[in-house]
């Protein structure tokens, strides 16, 4: 076993030296911060205010965008102070407190596609039934679920990495990892290697199995119906489905980089990637839903432009 000192702090080396560089990233950065920040708080208040929206798929779409809130403030204001700090120092509670707060938001996020796919279950292939079956209490209930089965195994996880001395404080990215912290321990690491790979398993395996069942019934169903019938049910599942494409891109480039040797490919490559996969869904989910969803399309023209709302039936009917 390797020497082993009590480390207290880590050194994220991915950072490097940015030079006067440091005040284009940061300007850039925080714009996108303030941007994913007023785009989720935006749809947030628009649903909790309009009552029209004061259904199961959009308090599904407001739990979303609360995540998305979630992961912003996990991952941006370290970032931030670390484009223009020289150091690059971050302590290890507050590393660990990152590491946590990013896995359970990637497993939120997640679970609620889930939940979503199986909202969109019931509305198209059991819509007499949708309302017995997706009650208040329903949807509650699986709000809840989502948040404390995210938070239960990633805290197994962390009492996991907190038992580990560590012969290293170098983590060669822009943010803390799990992995990377694991990597740095002095002494066998296989129940963590073990635990982690059943996780990882738990983490998919819970939401993909109801997304895949979901949707392969409601492809079932749109095969059989009529062709506007079809369309109508097709375009509420395209944000959807593009939202988890992106994730589940965005958590396979993860775990690649996590697993394998990527210091063949150039650090601002590798932080460019990083970057757009960590704040991509952030961004990209807000912008979709707001534009793709109707009845949000709609409520945000009769918020913010009323008077042209006001309008347009005059001008039709003239």
């Amino acid at each position: 076993m390797k020497n082993s000192t009590e480390v207290t702090f880590f050194i994220l080396a991915a950072y490097g030296d940015l030079g006067e560089r440091k005040y284009f990233y940061f300007s850039f950065v925080l714009l996108l911060n303030l941007t994913i920040i007023f785009a989720n708080l935006t749809l947030i208040l628009l649903i909790f205010v309009d009552r029209s929206l004061h259904e199961p798929m959009y308090v599904f779409l407001c739990n979303l965008f609360f995540n998305e809130l979630y992961g912003n403030a996990s991952l941006f204001p370290v970032l931030l102070l670390h484009i223009l700090s020289d150091t690059h120092e971050i302590s290890r509670a507050f590393c660990l407190l990152q590491v946590f707060c990013l896995y359970t938001y990637g497993s939120t996020e997640l679970c609620n596609f889930a939940v979503m796919a199986y909202d969109r279950y019931l509305a198209i292939c059991h819509p007499l039934h949708y309302s017995i079956r997706m009650t208040s209490c329903k949807v509650c209930s699986l709000v809840v679920f989502i948040w404390v089965f995210s938070f239960i195994n990633f805290t197994v996880i962390l009492s996991l990495q907190i038992r580990l001395p560590l012969c290293g404080n170098i983590i060669d990215k822009l943010c803390c990892g799990n992995y990377s912290l694991v990597r740095l321990s002095c002494i066998d690491t296989m129940l963590n290697n073990i635990y982690g790979l059943f996780a990882t398993v738990l983490v998919l395996a819970v939401p993909l199995i109801p997304i895949l069942y979901s949707y392969a019934n409601i492809v079932r169903i749109c095969l059989k119906s009529p062709k506007e019938a079809r369309t109508k049910a097709l375009n509420t599942c395209v944000p959807q489905v593009i939202s988890l494409l992106n994730f589940a891109v965005s958590c396979f480039y993860e775990i690649v980089q996590n697993r394998f040797d990527m210091t063949y490919i150039p650090k601002d490559v590798r932080n460019g990637f990083t970057m757009y996969f960590l704040t991509c869904p952030q961004l990209l989910n807000p912008i979709m839903y707001g534009l793709r969803m109707t009845k949000i399309r709609k409520s945000l023209k009769n918020r913010f432009f009323p008077n042209r709302a006001l309008q347009l039936p005059l001008n039709k009917g003239s």
